[in-house]
């Protein structure tokens, strides 16, 4: 059976998969299950907002970092003085926040939930969303934007980094004519295992989400898009096969600032929320 035709995982499996994957990497300490240190906190925001989308301040802003365990994120906006909410799937993940929160007297809330169902979570209770790059461990985004719509008030702001799907689809290792494209663009499944690559998280399920996922989709849920950015990695002098070198040739990750829309005055004004097909 080919790569394309493989059959589609459940959510709960690709949940309970990727869960098990992660707190095994903070068991490894991987380089994402690594906490902010001294010198991070510093300036914390100018480090979380290089770009300066969330305007100078986020000074009693309620942020929900989402997919966004590890002990970085959370604290990192709670220092900048948010209210800060920490969802992930993996518990390893969420203690590392609790430490930081702990030793550096921030306040923070965690909850283990998957993007896909945040049910416990209220309607419009957050004015900003991060989302560092998580999608790809999810079969479909259809339900993740249906609920970060839902979290969202009228104008919040929803920020999220993305693995590129060129990205997902190259190989890892140069050919003579560049890096090659191994992968279907329309495919079914998780991508195949992999080794030795930093472009990819060894040992987890990972998806491509096309670009009518992630951007056109984003839009249909009732989303503004007002700047995309792709995050430079590239280097002239890279060593072949490396990180670096590949990013010449393919941009890993993609940065994306959405404004949510959709509400009017007088549903704001009810307390009720445009979401989506309603």
């Amino acid at each position: 059976m080919s790569n394309d035709e493989a059959p589609h995982d459940s959510s709960s499996s690709a949940l309970d998969h990727n869960r098990a994957a992660w707190d095994r990497k903070v068991k490894q300490r991987d380089r994402f299950a690594r906490p902010a240190n001294d010198e991070d906190f510093r300036d914390p925001l100018a480090l979380v907002d290089r770009w300066g989308w969330l305007g100078g301040s986020v000074v009693g802003q309620r942020i929900l970092c989402l997919g966004a365990g590890g002990g970085r994120q959370g604290p990192l906006y709670a220092a900048a003085g948010a209210v800060v909410t920490v969802v992930d799937i993996s518990p390893a993940q969420l203690e590392l926040d609790r430490q930081v929160a702990a030793e550096r007297r921030l306040a923070l809330t965690t909850v283990e939930a998957s993007m896909d169902d945040l049910s416990m979570l209220g309607t419009a209770d957050f004015d900003v969303i991060i989302h560092p790059v998580s999608t790809c461990y999810v079969p479909d985004l259809r339900p993740v934007y249906a609920e970060i719509a839902r979290l969202l008030g009228n104008g919040g702001l929803y920020i999220s980094q993305h693995k590129t799907p060129t990205s997902l689809q190259t190989d890892i290792r140069r050919s003579p004519g560049g890096y090659e494209l191994i992968e279907p663009y329309y495919r079914r499944g998780p991508l195949p295992p992999v080794a030795g690559s930093r472009h990819r998280e060894e040992g987890t399920l990972e998806y491509l989400h096309r670009w009518e996922d992630l951007i056109g989709l984003l839009c249909r849920t009732g989303f503004v898009i007002e700047d995309l950015i792709e995050p430079l990695h590239a280097k002239e002098e890279a060593e072949a096969d490396s990180f670096a070198d590949r990013c010449r040739y393919v941009a890993p990750y993609v940065r994306i600032k959405a404004r949510r829309v959709g509400q009017t005055a007088q549903q704001e004004s009810r307390g009720s929320l445009w979401l989506p097909g309603s």
